[in-house]
Parts: C-alpha cells; sequence; structure tokens
C-alpha cells in the first residue's frame, strides 16, 4: 500500500497533475523516523519547458481580467485551505517533521491568510493622475508576466502562498520550484488554486534539485525570480537573474540579535528567546540565534530559561502532544550536531542538550551555550537549528555595535520596559523585520525581509505588489506640439 503522503504526480502543470519518470528519482524521507514515505521525479527539459509555455501563454488573458475577478478566486483557495487545515497540516508534518502541534495553526492557515490578503488586495491595485498644468500623466500598474518562486524547506506550504498569491493578484502567471527535501506541499496548494477556479497553466509546480532551477532562472521567458535560501544560493541565482536583466526578491539567512535589558519581563523574554530559537527546531530564517542579556538579570534568565526548555516533549510529530520536532533531514542534523562540536571546543558553556536525542529520526536536542563571545563560530554563522548562543553586555552602545557586526541583516528583536530605549535601539539595529517584546510574528499584513546579505526586496504586505508589478507612465498632451523646426 502506497504511503498517504505520496502524490498522486510529482508535477501540476496546465491545471492537471503531470508524471515523467525519466527524471531522477527523488526520496521523500520522514524526518521523524528516517524512513522513506514517497518518491517523486525531477523535472526532465520536457517538463520545464511545458511548465514555463503554458504558464507564459496562459499569463496573458489573466493579465486582462480585472483585479476584483482574480481577488474572488484568490479568496476562494484560502477559503479551501481553512476548512482543509487539518489534512494540509498533517501532510505538511511528513513533509519537514514539524510538530502537529504547530503545523495545525503556523502554516496552511498562513498560506491562507496570504491568499486571503492578496486577493481582497487585488482590486485595489490602480495608478495615479498626475495633473501637469493642462496636461497630465497617467501611471498604470502592470503585471511582470512569468514569475519564478523557488522555494526552502522549512515552511514549504507558507512559501508556495507568500510567493505565488501576491504574483497572481498582480496578474502574473507562476512557476514555483519546491525545495528537493519537501516536495509535497506546494502541490496541495497547486491543486487547491485549480480547483477555487484559477485558469489553467497559471500556477504550475514542478521538482527538481539545482539544474531544474537554473533552467527556471536563466530562461529568457522569465520576468522574475523570488527565492527563498541561503545566502550563497541566494548569490548565485541574484547573478543568473542580474544577466538576464529580471526582477528579483531575495528572502535569504541571518543571524539576529535578540536584545534583553535589565529591566525586561524575564518570563516574556525567555519566551521570545524560546520561539526565536526552537520553533520548527530552530529552523527560521528570521530566528533571534544570538541572544544578547545584559549582566544585571543574566543567571536569572539563564536559569529560566533551562527550565522552560527542559518542557520541551520530543516525540511523534503527529502526535499534538509533541512540541518540538526532528530537523529536516539527516545532513541538517549533521551540520548543526558539527555546530555543537564547535561550541563545545571554543569554550562556550552549554546549559542544556547538546546532542542527539536518543530516539529514531533526526533530532536534536533544543541546545542552549552560556557565555558565548562574539568571534566564536556558533555566534558568527548561521546553523539553522536548536541552538540559542547566549552573549552578555554591559551597555546600550556596546551592545547595538555588537548585533550589528554582522554580514546578516534579516531580524532583530529588542526586549525592555523602556519603551523610548526600545524604539532608539531598534532605530539604530541594521535589519529589516524587527520585534519589541515579541519575536518571530510574521503577519502577512506587514512586510518581511533583509538588509545587507539577508536579501533585497520584501514579501508580504502592500510592498509586495510593487515587487510583482511595474509601473507605466503614460504623459497626455492636450495643445499643440511645439518643436525646433
Amino acid at each position: 500500500m502506497t504511503h498517504p503522503a505520496q502524490p498522486k504526480a510529482s508535477h501540476f502543470i496546465n491545471g492537471a497533475y503531470v508524471e515523467d519518470t525519466a527524471g531522477t528519482p527523488i526520496p521523500v524521507i520522514y524526518a521523524a523516523t528516517g524512513e522513506q514515505i514517497a518518491t517523486v521525479y525531477a523535472a526532465t527539459p520536457a517538463i520545464v519547458e511545458q511548465a514555463l509555455s503554458t504558464a507564459k501563454e496562459a499569463q496573458k488573458a489573466w493579465g486582462k481580467m480585472t483585479g476584483t475577478e482574480r481577488g474572488r478566486i484568490l479568496r476562494r483557495a484560502a477559503d479551501i485551505m481553512r476548512e482543509r487545515n487539518h489534512e494540509l497540516s498533517v501532510l505538511e508534518t511528513y513533509d519537514t517533521g514539524k510538530p502537529l502541534q504547530e503545523t495545525l495553526v503556523a502554516d496552511a492557515t498562513s498560506g491562507a491568510d496570504a491568499l486571503e490578503y492578496f486577493g481582497g488586495l487585488a482590486g485595489s491595485l490602480t495608478g495615479e493622475h498626475i495633473p501637469m498644468g493642462e496636461d497630465w500623466v497617467y501611471t498604470v500598474r502592470e503585471a511582470l508576466g512569468l514569475c519564478v518562486g523557488i522555494g526552502a524547506w522549512n515552511y514549504p506550504t507558507q512559501i508556495a502562498c507568500w510567493k505565488g498569491a501576491p504574483a497572481l493578484a498582480c496578474g502574473n502567471s507562476m512557476v514555483f520550484k519546491p525545495s528537493e527535501t519537501t516536495p509535497l506541499c506546494a502541490l496541495k496548494v497547486a491543486e487547491i488554486l485549480h480547483e477555487a477556479g484559477l485558469p489553467a497553466g497559471l500556477y504550475n509546480v514542478i521538482q527538481g534539485m539545482g539544474e531544474v532551477g537554473a533552467a527556471l532562472v536563466t530562461d529568457p521567458r522569465v520576468d522574475k525570480v523570488s527565492l527563498t535560501g541561503s545566502v550563497p544560493t541566494g548569490k548565485k541565482v541574484y547573478a543568473a537573474a542580474a544577466a538576464g536583466m529580471k526582477h528579483v526578491t531575495m528572502e535569504l539567512g541571518g543571524k539576529s540579535p535578540l536584545i534583553i535589558f535589565d529591566d525586561a519581563d524575564v518570563e516574556n523574554a525567555v519566551g521570545g528567546a524560546i520561539n526565536g530559537n526552537f520553533y520548527s527546531s530552530g529552523q527560521v530564517c528570521s530566528n533571534g540565534t544570538r541572544v544578547f542579556v545584559q549582566k544585571g538579570i543574566k543567571e536569572k534568565f539563564l536559569a529560566r530559561l533551562a527550565e522552560r526548555t527542559g518542557a520541551a516533549v520530543l516525540g511523534d510529530p503527529q502526535d499534538e502532544a509533541t512540541s518540538f520536532g526532528p530537523m529536516v533531514t539527516e545532513n541538517q542534523m549533521n551540520i548543526v550536531l558539527g555546530y555543537i562540536e564547535k561550541g563545545k571546543e571554543e569554550g562556550a558553556r552549554l546549559i542544556c542538550g547538546g546532542k542527539r536525542a536518543d530516539m529514531p529520526g533526526f533530532f536534536v536536542e533544543p541546545t542552549v551555550f552560556a557565555d558565548v563571545t562574539d568571534d566564536m563560530t556558533i555566534a558568527r554563522e548561521e546553523i539553522f537549528g536548536p541552538v540559542m548562543s547566549v552573549l552578555d553586555f554591559d551597555t546600550e552602545e556596546e551592545v547595538i555595535a555588537r548585533a550589528n557586526d554582522t554580514e546578516f541583516g534579516l531580524s532583530a528583536g529588542v526586549f525592555t520596559n523602556d519603551f523610548s530605549r526600545a524604539h532608539r535601539v531598534i532605530g539604530q539595529l541594521e535589519a529589516g523585520s524587527c520585534f519589541i517584546n515579541s519575536y518571530n510574528d510574521a503577519p502577512v499584513e506587514a512586510p518581511f525581509g533583509g538588509v545587507k546579505a539577508s536579501g533585497v526586496g520584501r514579501e508580504n504586505s502592500k510592498e509586495a505588489i510593487k515587487h510583482f508589478s511595474q509601473v507605466k507612465s503614460v504623459y497626455v498632451r492636450m495643445g499643440d506640439v511645439e518643436a525646433a523646426f
């Protein structure tokens, strides 16, 4: 009997599931047990061609529809997604290993929020009228055309929607390539959009590794590339897109600072640090993995953090009592364990965790290091796992300089009861998505994205509309034309 996670076929093109077993087989491994639960096949050149040509063709009529008509379809898809939240959450858990307790509230629901938000916005996308005395200029907001989305493995449903919803709202078509590690969820997003009335060919999903991504990014028919991934991958994709003068959005990694002042509410600060390091087993790009704690509350903070971290329930991710799941792959687990060893070697003090959990699957214990210094590997490099580095600081001025001393700039957070200080510090931190007395909230209404090496462009909010559309301006002369001769 086939596993319930096995999709109907590997790809979704032109409104239907499509299979081509000539492609390289991609095993889908369930992170909680290490067993293979499904197989998909990487897109062959013929599949890539089919996806791009149908998307290019379908976009013409879609771009001519009214925004209100387009929005109605997206909002209907949001409703279907919410109705099926349970089964989509179970699939997300099979795809990623994240606990069902988390996927039920954070994944398909977040995707539905994006479809609903951009569906609601679609009818309001207008240009402007600019008076020039007797003459005037008007602007028109137009679709870019064919967009490519390249997903990461940590939020497969959410990323498929975060990219697809604004692209479609603006009148574009999309070819989406999920991560080869988590190929299942995006197919369901495509299926639901089609069921909601999205014309065939507008949202195609194809599987594959780097070479399939490269084929999409370099194709001359593609107008825009939106990638979620690591900084090294981002640099490669950005360069390839630039060669074809394509629009890009890059949502990349981080080593974000979370700053906790002496006057912060310790319980809330510990909660923020847990959310910013251990949610999704630490596999979140915006995580606040450098936790700067002012010396006055350091030991109190660490004691409470160790206590609460000890309450994490590691176990079967399909059991709603489980609150902490495995790493997405064996490889990722080994990378994280390597960083933990480096932390020990370089002299950080291990507070809790620090090893692979004694159970099936790719589990790493939630790990906290204290007495971490700025030059340690675990404080410089993005680990992408449940490893928190706690650093001490004395003054506000000092911690701002240290927080900014990184190539990254995705997120930053501050915990303090002094609100003027909260805004003053956030104002000086070099990061795109920031938090005060909170961490890692990502509502669709708020822009999300980084500065420095953490990326370009923004996802979500009205900002995303600018990244999936372009403006045409038209000068209208009402009188006679003057010319030199």
